[in-house]
């Protein structure tokens, strides 16, 4: 069975992004931190806490992720060591997956930048404990959200310096830019002099993110707005948009007008010929059904499935073939799968088959032969009816599936 809808998410980087916003904002999207904080436990790695707490900026609420580590489990660690430790955990394989690719790109992006191979890499920042949470963390919650496709904003991009393991250093820091460089992701320029997008927060979306650019059309959940450690004053949050794109339809709808009267006074020889008359006149379906009505009469009730462009003809109709002196109309719509003609043959001739396509798989096969084929064949095989109808299933059933 298909999906009926896609769950997506736009990381609206106006205020920037780093590792502690993403998780922040996830978890102010939805995600239970007890449920990330189980997820994470699957790791085999101490000496850290994990909590969340709610803050107001520029009047705004969202929440801050925060890593608490003790100072002895500031590690430095190279690319093969967090790889290790994230495939020996017992966190679900995309988790695993997309973990191991945001730092894969991190240390092809430091490796550029310090002109090293990727396998002498020696992270620093990013290599703490802290960055391993964030990364793993974030991806872990993604996952727990469901969700199956990423979008990015454009990046803010501002001037100044930071300092940094290697000391004082240019904003954005170089392998942020490094990473947005060969991501070729669309950047803003800021005047501001402080770090807007931080190399843990420029790998999740270079590595994550399907495309960058304006926000898509989908329909909005929720929104989540996660901080990060540096307070300027204003609703610097990252925001994620939350939300699905719903599946294309396999079917059409088509608006109808559905005409209807109570008929108790009418010769019952006449209902078979105003069948046919309502038919040819445009009509969708016309159905007859048995009602008691006052007095206890029996009686009929005649429904007519009219396009809305046929409404009047059909009343008119309706008003000069049969007794009635009253009918209602009620707005109505039908929903239609798409349909197809298929050919089988016989020794005795061609059978047309209805078959409903349907490529998604989201409903069953839906096939019928056409009566009036099955009789001219039972007519000039004479084998019965029923069974011709059985042999133009089988034959359409073998070169459907075959296919």
């Amino acid at each position: 069975m298909s999906k009926k809808s896609e769950k997506i998410i736009y990381f609206d980087c106006y205020g920037g992004i780093s590792g502690d916003m993403a998780l922040g904002a996830l978890l102010d999207c939805g995600v239970r931190l007890s449920d990330l904080q189980e997820m994470l436990r699957k790791l085999d790695l101490t000496g850290y806490s994990l909590e969340a707490e709610n803050i107001m900026r520029g009047g705004i609420s969202g929440t801050r992720a925060i890593v608490r580590t003790e100072k002895d489990a500031k590690v430095h660690r190279h690319l093969k060591d967090i790889e290790a430790i994230i495939k020996a955990s017992g966190l679900p394989g995309p988790v695993k997956n997309n973990s191991t690719a945001v730092f894969k790109s991190l240390a092809e992006a430091e490796a550029a930048v310090h002109n090293i191979t990727i396998e002498k890499v020696h992270f620093h920042e990013v290599g703490a404990l802290d960055a391993i949470i964030d990364i793993t963390g974030t991806c872990a919650a993604l996952y727990l959200l469901g969700i199956e496709r990423i979008f990015c904003s454009p990046l803010p991009a501002s001037r100044g310096t930071i300092e940094a393991a290697h000391g004082r250093l240019p904003l954005p820091a170089p392998a942020t830019l490094e990473l947005i460089a060969r991501r070729q992701a669309p950047v803003e320029g800021k005047e501001w002099g402080y770090e807007l997008v931080t190399p843990t927060g420029a790998a999740l979306v270079t590595t994550l993110a399907e495309s960058f650019g304006p926000l898509p059309a989908f329909n909005i959940s929720s929104v989540g707005y996660g901080a990060g450690s540096i307070d300027p004053g204003y609703a610097n949050y990252l925001r994620l948009l939350y939300g699905f794109i719903p599946k294309e339809k396999s079917f059409s709808e088509e608006e109808l007008v559905a005409i209807e009267a109570n008929i108790d006074d009418l010769n019952p020889e006449i209902y078979g010929y105003l069948m046919e008359k309502i038919i040819c006149a445009g009509a969708f379906d016309v159905y007859f059904t048995p009602i008691q009505m006052k007095k206890n009469r029996p009686g009929v009730q005649l429904t007519v499935l009219s396009p809305p462009e046929k409404v009047h003809t059909l009343q008119e109709l309706i008003f000069s073939e049969t007794t009635t002196l009253g009918l209602r109309t009620t707005p109505a719509a039908k929903a239609v799968r798409q349909r197809e003609i298929a050919t089988v043959s016989t020794q005795w001739g061609e059978i047309r088959i209805k078959y409903t396509p349907d490529p998604t798989r989201e409903f069953p096969l839906q096939y019928a032969p056409e009566y009036e084929d099955c009789r001219a064949v039972a007519e000039k095989s004479g084998a019965p009816l029923k069974d011709v109808y059985r042999l133009a299933e089988r034959l359409f059933q073998e070169r459907h599936f075959s296919d």
